[in-house]
C-alpha cells in the first residue's frame, strides 16, 4: 500500500510519519500530482497558517489536484480547515471540500485551545474500536463550523466540527499522531478504508 503525506510546508510531517511507522507504514512526502494521484492512501497534516498553506497549494496547482483525488484522504487539524470553504484566518478561502466555514473561537476563554477533550462521534469507521466519548489531543485557534458533514464534534468555548466525511474525503480537528492509543486506532482505520 503506497501512503503519501502532502508536503506543503504546513506541518506536524515529522509526528505523523512516526505514527504511520509505528503502524509498519513508510509513507512518502511529497508535493508530485502524480505520486498523489497514484497513491492508495493520502494525508493532509498541517500545523500553521491558512493564507501561506492555501497560497503554497495555489502556486502548485495542488489545489485542484487534492480536490479532484479519488483515494482515500484523511485531513489533520489545519489540513481538516483547509478542506473547508473559507477561514477567517487572514480572509482565506480553501478547497471547499466541505461546504463549512473556519471561525476564530471568541475570545470567552484561553485560545488556543490546547490539550485533551472529549471527541462525541456518531457510529463511523474512522472511530471503529474507540470508546464512544474518547479524549484526543487538539492545538487549534480556529474550528469548522458544524454540518451535514460532521461525524464527530466537540466542544470549546462553543461545539464545533472534530471530524468530517464526505465521500472519500475524511477529516479531524485533532492530533490522532498525538493521541496515543486511539489516535493510533483512528490511523489504521483510515489505513483500511
Amino acid at each position: 500500500m503506497k501512503t503519501v503525506i502532502v508536503k506543503y510546508n504546513a506541518g506536524n510531517v515529522i509526528s505523523v510519519t512516526n505514527a504511520l511507522h509505528r503502524l509498519g507504514v513508510e509513507p512518502e512526502i511529497t508535493d508530485d500530482p502524480e505520486k498523489l494521484a497514484s497513491a492508495d492512501k493520502v494525508i493532509f497534516p498541517g500545523v500553521g497558517e491558512a493564507s501561506t498553506a492555501m497560497h503554497y497549494l495555489r502556486q502548485r496547482g495542488l489545489d485542484k489536484v487534492l480536490t479532484d483525488l479519488n483515494n482515500p484522504f484523511l485531513g489533520i487539524c489545519l489540513g481538516l480547515q483547509l478542506m473547508c470553504r473559507h477561514s477567517e484566518e487572514n480572509n482565506t478561502p480553501c478547497l471547499g471540500i466541505f461546504d463549512l466555514d473556519v471561525k476564530k473561537f471568541p475570545p470567552k476563554d484561553k485560545v488556543p485551545h490546547m490539550g485533551w477533550n472529549k471527541l462525541d462521534m456518531i457510529e463511523h469507521p474512522l472511530f471503529k474500536g474507540t470508546p464512544e466519548h474518547t479524549f484526543f489531543y487538539y492545538v487549534h485557534s480556529y474550528y469548522a463550523e458544524t454540518g451535514p458533514d460532521t461525524i464527530a464534534s466537540s466542544e470549546y468555548i462553543l461545539p464545533f466540527s472534530a471530524a468530517l466525511h464526505k465521500n472519500n474525503f475524511y477529516a479531524i480537528q485533532a492530533h490522532p499522531e498525538k493521541s496515543g492509543k486511539d489516535g493510533q486506532i483512528v490511523l489504521q482505520n483510515f489505513l483500511k478504508l
